[in-house]
Order: C-alpha cells, then sequence, then structure tokens
C-alpha cells in the first residue's frame, strides 16, 4: 500500500476531499496517510477529521500527523501540495491593498496579474525547500500540486528540481457542464478536447453522440436564452472567440486588459464583474471556521461521502492499479501544443497509468487562442525566471507585461506599485535579499556561506 502526504493538511475542507477520494478505493484504502502542517491547531482538526473519513468508508488506513516535514515525505510515494503563503492576512491583503491604491482593482488575483506574480515569488521557495527535503528522502516520489498560481509553481518544480510533478485543477471537468444542462445535454456523456493553460484552457470539441454540441451552445447565449449573471465574462468571450474558456468569469476577467477599467464602471455592471471576490471568500472562510472545525471534530459531514471530481485520486489509484485513466494536468510543453513556447506550462490530457503521467499531444492550437495564452505566458515566464534565477528586475519587467496591469497604469505607476509591493511583503518574499557575501558565486551546493539557502539559490542573487 502506498504511502500518500498531504502537506498543507490545514486547508481541512480540502485535505478532507482528497483523503474521502483515496479511501474511496478498495486499493488504498488501507495506505499510510500523512499528514503535514506548520499550524499546529489546524493540523489537529485535520487529524480528527481523517480518522472520520475513514471511518465513514469502514478503512483501515495508518494516519499519523506532524508537524516535520521529513517525517511526513520520509519514503512518500505520493505528495499532494495545498499550502497557502502567507495567509489572507497579510498577503491576501497586500496583493489586494496595495494594487487598489494604483486604481488597479483585481477580482481573485492568485494566477496572473500583480497579485498572481507576488503570490508565486512568495510561493516558489517555499515549494523549493520541500522538494529539496524529498530529493533527499523520497526521490521517487510523485508530487501532485494542486496551488496557485498553478502554471508558474508547476513550471518552477518541473524545471528547478528531479521531482515527478503535475500540476492539478478542477476547472476543465466541470466548466463545460452547465452548458451541457442549458441544451439539454447529460454533461456524462459528452466528449471534449481541451488544452491551453491552466485557468485559461479551451474546449476545443465538445460533443455528444457525434453532434458538435457549440452551434446549439452558441444559438441559446447569443440569444439571452441561456446568459446566467455569473458567467457573463466567459459568454461573451466564446461568442467573439468560437471556444469556451475553463476558468470562471471572476477569474477570466482579469487575464487580459477587455473587462476591468477604472474609468469603465460600465464594464464591472454589464459584466456582473465581483471586484475584490476572492478577499470576500477568505473573510467567509475565516468567520465560519470555527463553527466549521467543531462540527468536523464531532463527526457531522460524513454520512454521504462520494468520490470528488478531483483528479488526484484518480492518479494515485491508476499508477498503483495500472487501470488507465486520462485527466488533464499542467506539464511542461515539450512537444505538446506546437504553437506555444516551449518549455512553458500547459494543461493538456494526460494518460495516468502503471507507467506513470504521459502527456498527450495535441498539436496546435487555433492561432487567436494561442495568441491570447501567449500573453499571459510572458508574464508567467518572467516570474518563474525571476524566482529562479534571483532576477528582481524581471519582477518588474512581468508586471510591465501583464496584460490587465499594463492596461491600467504607466510604466512610472508600475515600477513604483512593485515596490511597494516588495516592501509590503518584506520576509515574506526571501528572494533578492542583499548581503555581504564573498563567493562571488564560484560556490557549489556544499557551499556554507550565509547567503546560501536550503533551496541551493543565492538569496543575494550571485
Amino acid at each position: 500500500m502506498p504511502k500518500i502526504t498531504l502537506i498543507g493538511a490545514g486547508s481541512v475542507v480540502f485535505a478532507k476531499n482528497i483523503l474521502s477520494d483515496c479511501l474511496s478505493y478498495p486499493e488504498l484504502s488501507g495506505g499510510s496517510y500523512f499528514l503535514f502542517d506548520i499550524d499546529e491547531g489546524r493540523l489537529r482538526t485535520a487529524e480528527k477529521m481523517a480518522h472520520q473519513v475513514a471511518a465513514a468508508w469502514k478503512a483501515k488506513p495508518n494516519i499519523v500527523a506532524t508537524t516535520d516535514p521529513e517525517v511526513a515525505l520520509e519514503g512518500a510515494d505520493y505528495a499532494v501540495n495545498m499550502i497557502q503563503v502567507g495567509g489572507y492576512e497579510p498577503c491576501t491583503v497586500t496583493d489586494f491593498e496595495i494594487p487598489k491604491k494604483y486604481g488597479l482593482r483585481q477580482t481573485i488575483g492568485d494566477t496572473l496579474g500583480i497579485g498572481g506574480i507576488f503570490r508565486a515569488l512568495r510561493t516558489i521557495p517555499v515549494m523549493l525547500e520541500y522538494a529539496a527535503i524529498m530529493e533527499e528522502v523520497c526521490p521517487d516520489v510523485t508530487f501532485l500540486n494542486y496551488v496557485n498560481p498553478m502554471a508558474m509553481n508547476t513550471w518552477a518544480m518541473l524545471e528547478a528540481t528531479d521531482i515527478t510533478t503535475i500540476g492539478l485543477c478542477h476547472s476543465v471537468q466541470g466548466s463545460y457542464q452547465h452548458l451541457c444542462h442549458a441544451i439539454g445535454v447529460n454533461p456524462a456523456e459528452v466528449n471534449y478536447t481541451c488544452a491551453g493553460i491552466n485557468h485559461m484552457a479551451f474546449y476545443l470539441t465538445l460533443e455528444h453522440k457525434g453532434e458538435d454540441l457549440y452551434p446549439r451552445i452558441m444559438e441559446k447565449v447569443a440569444s439571452r436564452e441561456y446568459y446566467p449573471d455569473w458567467d457573463r465574462v466567459r459568454l461573451d468571450m466564446m461568442l467573439r472567440i468560437g471556444y469556451y474558456i475553463t476558468e470562471s468569469s471572476e477569474h477570466f476577467s482579469e487575464y487580459g486588459p477587455w473587462y476591468i477599467k477604472r474609468d469603465r464602471p460600465d464594464l464591472i455592471e454589464r459584466y456582473n464583474i465581483p471586484l475584490d471576490e476572492y478577499p470576500r471568500r477568505c473573510v467567509a472562510q475565516n468567520a465560519s471556521w470555527a463553527g466549521m472545525a467543531a462540527e468536523l471534530e464531532a463527526g457531522k459531514g460524513f454520512d454521504s461521502l462520494q468520490r470528488s471530481s478531483e483528479y488526484g485520486s484518480r492518479i494515485i489509484h491508476a499508477m498503483e492499479t495500472g487501470e488507465p485513466t486520462v485527466i488533464h494536468g499542467n506539464v511542461l510543453n515539450y512537444g505538446l501544443i506546437d504553437n506555444l513556447p516551449e518549455g512553458c506550462c500547459v494543461e493538456v490530457p494526460c494518460l495516468i497509468d502503471a507507467n506513470g503521467i504521459q502527456p498527450i499531444k495535441v498539436g496546435p492550437l487555433p492561432p487567436h487562442l494561442a495568441a491570447m495564452i501567449r500573453t499571459n505566458i510572458n508574464v508567467q515566464e518572467l516570474t518563474v525566471r525571476a524566482a529562479l534565477e534571483n532576477v528582481k528586475e524581471y519582477v518588474y519587467h512581468a508586471a510591465m507585461l501583464d496584460p490587465h496591469t499594463g492596461a491600467e497604469l504607466s510604466l512610472d505607476q508600475v515600477w513604483a506599485l512593485v515596490d511597494d509591493m516588495f516592501a509590503a511583503h518584506g520576509d515574506w518574499i526571501p528572494l533578492f535579499q542583499e548581503c555581504d557575501c564573498t563567493c562571488d558565486g564560484d560556490c557549489d551546493d556544499d557551499c556554507e556561506c550565509e547567503c546560501h539557502d536550503e533551496a541551493r539559490q543565492h538569496c543575494c542573487g550571485h
């Protein structure tokens, strides 16, 4: 039976889903599940939750909770990453409130834009620290990353470490379903092809028993017979480009220069764009945490567990049993999508079986979709390069080239905003620190100079 480690198990609701999914498979029900978190209080709640989930599935796993990452990862076959670095306070608040002073508004701020850039800069170093541990204690582990910004974090892990990594989201397998319901088709009977980058992948085909569903969907939406308030942005874009986008309207509205403009409140109203949506969700979740934790510890909410649509357990089950499954995952683009940059992080179909993760070639995307995606990849690449090469200037260039930021701010404002973001984040971003190092970058992995950190990078930029 495999050893599965949950990194950030204090994210109790999501950890519950992953554990429940895994334990729903008889082949995984007797495995070892190590819960790791730096928050001891949340970890204890997660541990109690895990035992409740096991009881609900009548499973007999070995459950261990620890605040020691080496204990959690020693000999792990799979590691599921669900951390958030910096939390709502102070970091999410910083991501939203500092840009707001410049008139730059966001909805979610976890994937692209100034919020996504700085979320990556504080997350990638932490992920690389865990990778360094994994390379020592479980070098053959399969690392399942659920942490945003998905493309940047996964790209950094795949490029900078030897750990087998795949990035996972839940938008591909769920986003198309409401369109099927709108035209009276069972989503379970629909075949689709989907590819792009995380949060900006496109359903290239949507077919039901050989019928292309797009004409019927387009007719319903164009006539406004089907035009729900919560999805106006994506549906508007679908009518313009001919394809439906995987991630939600509130997400997609901040990935381009078109929908959020400080001098166009009419657009916010027209497309029903929920500015500051992610902070609102965080406040609501924090407010409900105490009650939720009490219910979990009391065993409430475990009566009718069902396997979710998350890919994590399906990957583990397929690799352990050899029973193949196809999921959509985030991997590096080597021969997968012809008209996106080589080596960038793409979201494509992947065959999973006893041979592991096998990405499937998609070929070229329609040229206008590839062009739109490349505007986002520019930002992702510069942010990853900044984090991996300790080049602070690339952060300014990433912000400058971000479609939404560049459309709203002058270059002087972009530079001032980035300066303010660095100042507000302080030690949450360990990169780019200045020091009096005398090694001049001539040292190797065994270097003991003070600026040579655990992620084997020179924090001073040498």
